[in-house]
């Protein structure tokens, strides 16, 4: 069974449930949704709107399942929502009250703001039977919690997608546009570096919006349009959108983690405005990028033994 924040219309989250579908295409997998498609499970109960979908289907698929993945992302954070760690840790907890062995995999863990949200975050990693984490900073926390937890150091494996989509051909050519990519909840820092963009250095300006269904994204980036009449809005969908609108621009400024990436992976000139200090994004900025690839490979390897070492076990 594959966890994550799927199903919110969120380009970075959505990229990572492809990447695990397309890079375990042996692993018939059973997919947790926020908004549930054909063949999928809706995520486990964690308010009155959620009692009132099939989510006893989900106790079924997790009873039957043979190995439960937390896929990628940073659920165990309460910088933005206490509530996430809640439900992360409901989906944990639920999965090895069955019996399931869960698998929490290329996560950003932390920052937290609360004792709660660190509780909840360290209870969910010490059920875990295996951990790998996409930043250095995540590693040291988990580490410093005392847990004689292993944890393997990876990174977000959306990279190596980007740089396999940036070796194709592609009908771009080198053009004079900076690239803007908001959260759908920008920080005043994020603001002040919008209204300090000189718009005269650029030919065009774009504002990308990696979340396009959500109203509050689409308010946000029609107020960062008025900040600068000139720019143009683009709706992204897919990780080859992303690439494509990125491909030989002047640089960008994002607040989106997957934004971020897209940048680096691409060579670009990137300013990343962390949301908070010592976050997923503040880590990006640190990183040694010469050890990426090597590091997708290390979680990649730890996840196939755990799928051989299940296989083995049923037969």
């Amino acid at each position: 069974m594959l966890i994550g924040n799927y199903g919110v219309g969120n380009l970075g989250d959505e990229a990572l449930r492809d990447y695990f579908l397309r890079e375990f295409a042996e692993v018939q997998w059973q997919v947790v949704s926020a908004e549930p498609q054909a063949g999928e499970l809706p995520r486990l109960p964690g308010g009155l709107r959620s009692l009132l979908r099939p989510w006893w289907k989900t106790i079924a698929g997790l009873w039957k399942a043979d190995l439960v993945v937390l896929g990628g992302g940073s659920l165990f954070t309460d910088v933005e929502s206490l509530y996430a760690c809640f439900l992360w840790w409901w989906h944990v907890a639920l999965s090895r009250l069955l019996g399931q062995p869960v698998h929490v995999a290329f996560q950003g863990y932390g920052p937290f703001r609360s004792t709660l949200g660190a509780w909840l975050g360290r209870s969910a990693i010490a059920m875990a039977e295996a951990v790998s984490v996409r930043d250095v900073e995540s590693k040291t926390r988990i580490e410093s919690q005392g847990m004689n937890k292993k944890v393997i150091l990876s990174f977000d494996p959306v990279y190596k997608e980007i740089l396999a989509l940036n070796e194709e051909k592609m009908n771009t050519r080198i053009k004079n546009v900076y690239v803007i990519i908001p959260r759908r909840n920008p920080t005043k820092a994020f603001w002040a570096a919008v209204s300090n963009l000189q718009t005269d250095r650029y030919d065009a300006m774009h504002i990308l919006s990696l979340q396009p269904d959500d109203v509050v994204e689409q308010r946000t980036c029609a107020a960062i349009a008025k900040v600068l009449p000139t720019a143009h809005i683009i709706r992204i969908r897919s990780l080859l959108e992303l690439v494509s609108a990125c491909k030989d621009v002047s640089g960008i400024l994002t607040q989106r983690y997957h934004g971020a990436l897209a940048g680096l992976a691409l060579g670009l000139a990137v300013d990343i405005i962390p949301q908070r200090p010592n976050d997923k994004l503040a880590a990006l900025s640190i990183e040694n990028r010469s050890e990426w690839l090597t590091r997708i490979d290390a979680g990649e390897a730890v996840l196939r033994e755990a799928f051989h070492d299940q296989t083995s076990r049923l037969h």
